[in-house]
């Protein structure tokens, strides 16, 4: 029988700290840890604060801007050019073949809807604007949903708990609890209303790279997963269906990016960058 590689190790020439004892505590009970390259140090949760400063200023110059008539593809241009303007490179921009630097999903698009000249903003589209930023080499990703002008109280309703998925999921992550408690807690939240928790898609780790461990999926299991540990940073940023949780690709997407839920239903998503603390989560983009 072999011995499953350790994940966890600690500092040579360190003395063992008490992170170091929960962590290889959980690693010896079978659970995932996160390696030590997850644990972001100072100066790198300082960079990922400041891309998340970024990002913060790029989304509120897009709530100052949308309206009725506007197309995807001027949110585009605010996004780029505030991202550039600034010092920072949009990550989404040419990202294994991505054409634009912003994703634009609109009602029943769920996510990585590519902005056009010919997607005009109607009266009662809700519309997700999804961007990440890359400043000095470090990530932050964050998304937000706008209700153009009135909509439906179904619609209205969907924005609402999508939002409250999201704070619900961050409430429940705590230092030393494990990446399934968040899903447990949003789908729970999302079944109160017969809304779909999408499976496909999930939030990441992000900070050094765009992606990395751990996977946050939105639905689930308490005590599954990744255990969470102070340092670490990752996303949350579920995707709710007013239908189905089911999703597919749009046949006539050239690039193969949208996705559009099963039933064709409106979708919502919110979603926050998070440092892990040794009290709770802290928001790094607000």
């Amino acid at each position: 029988m072999f011995n499953k590689k350790k994940r966890w190790h600690c500092l040579p020439g360190q003395p063992i700290t008490e992170l170091d004892k929960k962590v290889m505590y959980w690693e010896s009970r079978g659970r995932l840890v996160p390696t030590r390259d997850l644990i972001k140090t100072p100066e790198q949760i300082e960079g990922i604060r400041k891309s998340g400063l970024l990002n913060t200023k790029v989304l509120d110059e897009v709530a100052k801007h949308i309206h009725e008539g506007m197309t995807t593809l001027e949110i585009d241009q605010i996004c780029h050019d505030v991202c550039v303007e600034n010092g920072g490179v949009p990550a989404c921009l040419n990202y294994e073949g991505y054409p634009k630097s912003v994703c634009t999903s609109i009602n029943e698009v769920v996510c990585h809807g590519i902005p056009k000249q010919e997607d005009i903003l109607k009266e009662g589209d809700i519309v997700n604007v999804d961007f990440t930023t890359i400043l000095d080499g470090y990530y932050a990703d964050a998304s937000r949903m706008f209700i153009i002008g009135k909509t439906t109280p179904e619609k209205e309703q969907l924005v609402r708990v999508a939002k409250e998925c999201l704070e619900i999921g961050a409430e429940t992550a705590k230092p030393y609890s494990f990446v399934g408690d968040i899903g447990h807690a949003i789908q729970k939240h999302a079944d109160k209303y017969h809304y779909g928790v999408v499976r496909d898609l999930c939030g990441h780790g992000v900070g050094i790279k765009f992606h990395e461990e751990p996977e946050v999926l939105h639905y689930g299991h308490k005590g599954t997963g990744m255990l969470l540990v102070p340092g670490m940073v990752f996303t949350i940023e579920p995707m709710i269906n007013m239908g189905t949780w089911k999703v597919f690709i749009d046949a006539e997407d050239k690039y193969g990016w949208e996705v559009i839920t099963g039933d064709e239903k409106p979708s919502a998503q919110w979603e926050h960058t998070f440092l892990m603390t040794e009290h709770g989560v802290e928001i790094l983009t607000y």
